[in-house]
């Protein structure tokens, strides 16, 4: 008579690899905002500002200086008097997760009736307001505001206007 002893169908090797591949599924699961080392992406899209172009155009400056130093601008519009948009988004993606918008700016240069500068402004948004970090202040309401406040709205879902 001979007996044989069946071993397991799983092995304990198998069993450990197979938590520990569970526990990394579900580690990606959690709702942290922290980024993971060498998972994250930042990607910027639209007009990257240097800082260094911006000041080479200072009040006063012509339109065709603007365009030779910023470039062309992502939009053109004429509410009282001239402005020219610079829009960018910077977002961040964690592994496959959807990617987050983590910055959105909206450089305005306005123009005078004469196509000289008259103010540019840096718009974001800052504690759900329109800020423009230029000044250093929020913004009041008004027809070019308005316009600024939904590609930032659009783009972030959020509601600059507080409503």
């Amino acid at each position: 008579m001979t007996f044989s002893i069946r071993q397991p169908a799983y092995s304990g090797r198998a069993i450990a690899l197979a938590a520990a591949f569970g526990c990394a599924v579900l580690a990606g699961c959690s709702g942290t905002n922290t980024p993971i080392n060498g998972l994250t992406q930042t990607y910027n899209r639209g007009y990257v500002l240097d800082e260094n172009a911006l000041q080479q155009v200072p009040v006063g400056s012509s339109q065709e200086q603007v365009l030779l130093v910023l470039g062309t601008p992502s939009t053109v519009a004429t509410v009282s008097g001239e402005a020219f948009y610079y829009i960018s988004q910077k977002t961040r993606q964690t592994a496959f997760l959807k990617p987050e918008v983590v910055d959105q700016r909206v450089l305005a240069v306005y123009f005078s009736p004469e196509r000289r500068v008259t103010r540019i402004a840096n718009y974001g948004i800052q504690d759900g307001k329109i800020f423009d970090f230029i000044s250093r202040s929020t913004v009041a309401g008004g027809a070019d505001i308005s316009l600024v406040g939904n590609i930032l709205k659009n783009v972030t879902n959020l509601n600059p206007f507080g409503g």
